[in-house]
């Protein structure tokens, strides 16, 4: 079995798994909702991870020389006649391997052993006993907590394996084989709510695997100036800068690259926070003294917007307005031949784009709208391979600012899809003023770090109030906040009341326009983190 053709872009792309990293984890998805979280999981240990498509082939996998692989969980029954299966040389090529909950079914149904269907299934938290204390529980207690999701499980062992751990009802939680380095877990180790998971991981990555975990974001940076350099020589490179950690770690990396080559444009599309245009304008044009250039673009978006109340269709708008700005700006560079975008490793896996990776296509990687391909530019996605955790690290290093590096994420349409409704200028300034005092508050009460985003959202309904001895009828704002690893799914913050009850009275006291405010309590899923 062999691998599609890639054109020579995506050779490119996928160069770096290639070749720069002598401790690389595989880890095969079979579906997982799990799955990216234990690449960073094993990134965490210094060791490199790639997710890869579950039938990779055993041919590809010997190129990029793993010093393990990792088959992830997933929702199907190894015996189903469409499961996804891995190629079944896999096995053959000495290489250690750690099944977890689907991924386990597969190793041990591939060795003889027996899945079926479990009497009892289990989900959440699991007291687990552990029989064996040697390799991959080296260092865990013999009883801890484990958090399982499965219905299928191992009913009868091979002659080939033996049991590491069990609970009361699943007899093989964790199993190893006799002679070959291959090993399963029924649980997740990966997610916080298994205590002594990241020991697991570093026992199989240290101790079973051999890696000495060499992977740091400090030689990553360097290899990666070394790459750009190489690649552009004396052209010149146009980065989008949005105001937000990921595009403003590219523009840090390609100026430590390259220097005076880099332009830099920021469309002010009249949608940001109060006082975003000044910060980037100064951190860009002054800080860094990279060729700016900021266009006011505010009357085109809010003339375009007036009297659309549809959230699609403001989308929509925005998109194709920012598109026409910014080709239109970077016409007016001379010697562009390559755009820089801030696409991280969710964006590569979610698109489908790495002929490697799983081949769910959720969303375009391409994150300023096919800009590449209708202004004729090369593409450079310096942080493709990283996770938001990572390019924080590198933010870092590259000598960013904190109160950047851990800004809250911003949606691309910016304030419009928080201002419900249609968008007006004063609306937007009514939201600005009202969004600032909640970030303001947050940052009082040293929960803006815990709350991963947080703001304001004008509705467009009106509700009576009462200030002095008059009567309103004004807008309602609602604050959001929320606590999330990955934003894939997120629960709501419960914020102090004391600092709700602060939020609330500085925006119905200062906010000229609102009369109410209200907290959503809404978990995504069902809800968006977003309200358009």
């Amino acid at each position: 079995m062999t691998d599609p053709q890639v054109s020579e872009q995506d050779a490119l792309s996928q160069s770096l798994i290639d070749t720069k990293q002598e401790e690389l984890i595989l880890v095969l998805d079979f579906g997982s909702q799990t799955s990216q979280l234990i690449t960073r999981r094993v990134r965490e240990q210094n060791v490199f991870s790639q997710l890869a498509r579950p039938n990779l082939s055993a041919e590809r996998i010997k190129e990029l020389n793993p010093k393990g692989i990792i088959l992830s969980g997933g929702p199907a029954s190894v015996y189903g006649e469409d499961a996804p299966q891995a190629d079944p040389e896999i096995f053959n090529l000495g290489i250690p391997i750690l099944g977890i909950c689907y991924g386990m079914q597969l190793v041990c149904d591939s060795q003889g052993c027996e899945v079926k269907s479990g009497e009892s299934r289990e989900f959440g938290r699991t007291p687990c006993t552990v029989s064996d204390h040697t390799n991959l529980f080296s260092g865990v207690p013999t009883n801890f907590v484990a958090w399982m999701s499965h219905g299928d499980q191992v009913q009868n062992l091979s002659e080939h394996f033996t049991s590491l751990a069990s609970t009361e009802t699943c007899q093989f939680a964790a199993v190893k084989h006799h002679s070959k380095p291959f090993f399963g877990l029924q649980f997740h180790p990966e997610v916080t709510h298994t205590e002594f998971g990241g020991m697991l991981l570093s026992n199989f990555v240290q101790k079973v695997c051999g890696c000495e975990g060499t992977w740091r974001i400090s030689n990553l940076i360097e290899q990666e100036i070394e790459s750009i350099r190489e690649r552009v020589g004396d052209k010149r490179v146009i980065c989008g800068l949005s105001g937000g950690v990921d595009s403003s770690v590219v523009a840090a990396l390609l100026y430590r690259a390259i220097g005076s080559q880099l332009s830099c444009i920021f469309v002010d599309n009249g949608l940001l926070r109060k006082g975003e245009a000044d910060e980037v304008s100064h951190r860009f044009g002054e800080h860094f003294q990279t060729d700016l250039h900021v266009v006011d673009a505010q009357e085109m978006f809010l003339s375009e917007l007036a009297g659309v109340s549809d959230p699609q269709e403001k989308r929509k708008i925005i998109g194709r307005l920012f598109i026409e700005v910014f080709q239109k700006e970077a016409k007016s560079i001379e010697n562009a031949q390559f755009l820089a975008q801030g696409t991280l490793y969710p964006d590569v896996i979610e698109s489908g784009a790495n002929p490697d990776g799983p081949a769910a296509t959720i969303k375009s990687h391409h994150n300023v709208g096919g800009l590449p391909e209708q202004l004729g530019f090369e593409l450079i996605e310096p942080l493709r391979e990283l996770f938001k955790d990572e390019v924080r690290e590198m933010g870092h290093e590259l000598g960013l600012p904190d109160d950047l590096i851990y800004r809250h994420p911003f949606p691309g349409p910016g304030l419009a899809v928080r201002c419900l409704g249609e968008v007006t200028e004063e609306r937007l300034k009514v939201l600005r003023e009202a969004d600032l005092i909640v970030i303001d508050e947050l940052h009082k009460a040293n929960l803006y770090r815990k709350t991963k985003q947080a703001f304001a959202v004008l509705l467009p309904i009106r509700s009576v109030g009462v200030m002095g001895d008059g009567r309103t009828y004004e807008d309602v704002a609602a604050i959001r906040a929320v606590e999330t690893d990955d934003f894939m799914t997120a629960n709501w913050s419960p914020l102090p009341h004391e600092v709700l009850e602060r939020m609330s009275t500085r925006i119905t006291n200062n906010v000229r326009g609102i009369n109410r405010v209200v907290y959503d309590i809404s978990s995504k899923p069902p809800s968006t983190i977003e309200w358009e």
